[in-house]
């Protein structure tokens, strides 16, 4: 783990893959065996499909940008909640040039989904995809931003005038990103 300082670590997983709805009923008996004994830099400018399920990161440096976002009943981006932080953290990450890692540890995964309960969450976020991906690409943030806590809030803003016309959804998940700065720096006061 050298190079620029390492904030987030990404572990994979073995046997039950951590795929979407759809190609989990295309590949219900597909296991991962394969075991690859490697760590790498996602590169700058690259985006990654980030899995909460074995993750580790430096609370202190990246924990602001480690809000996985409006989840649970009655919200339309189902199953998406640690992508969501995963596409955040790592524009943020590249910008103030710090690193994210993926490859080992591995964790054995053994309990699937159920797929149809899963296409259900994730419909709208496969669609949305389509227009979330372009925009996390093109992300630009000014030269202000010199904190995760900088980047997050003009990441917030973005989402509401860039997304919001998307869905609705979108302009109350900025306004809950402000929300988790706030307590974020209210309850973390040692580390601004």
């Amino acid at each position: 783990r050298e190079g620029v300082e390492t904030v987030v670590s990404h572990g994979l997983w073995l046997n039950i893959p951590d795929y979407d709805a759809p190609t989990q009923l295309v590949k219900p008996s597909e296991r991962n065996k394969r075991y690859v004994d490697a760590v790498m830099t996602v590169p700058k400018g690259t985006l990654f499909p980030m899995c909460g399920m074995n993750l580790t990161f430096n609370r202190e440096v990246i924990g602001p940008a480690m809000y996985f976002g409006l989840m649970g009943d009655g919200q339309p981006l189902g199953r998406y909640d640690d992508m969501w932080a995963g596409w955040c953290t790592k524009v943020i990450c590249d910008h103030l040039s710090l690193g994210i890692k993926t490859g080992l540890p591995y964790i054995w995964h053994s309990k699937a989904s159920n797929p149809f309960t899963n296409l259900k969450k994730e419909y709208k976020g496969i669609f949305w995809q389509e227009e979330i991906v372009p925009f996390f690409q093109s992300i630009q943030f000014s030269e202000k931003c010199e904190t995760v806590c900088d980047c997050y809030l003009e990441l917030a803003r973005k989402v509401g005038e860039e997304l919001a016309e998307l869905d609705p959804y979108f302009l109350k998940l900025s306004k809950a990103m402000v929300t988790w700065i706030e307590a974020w720096k209210k309850l973390n006061p040692e580390l601004q």
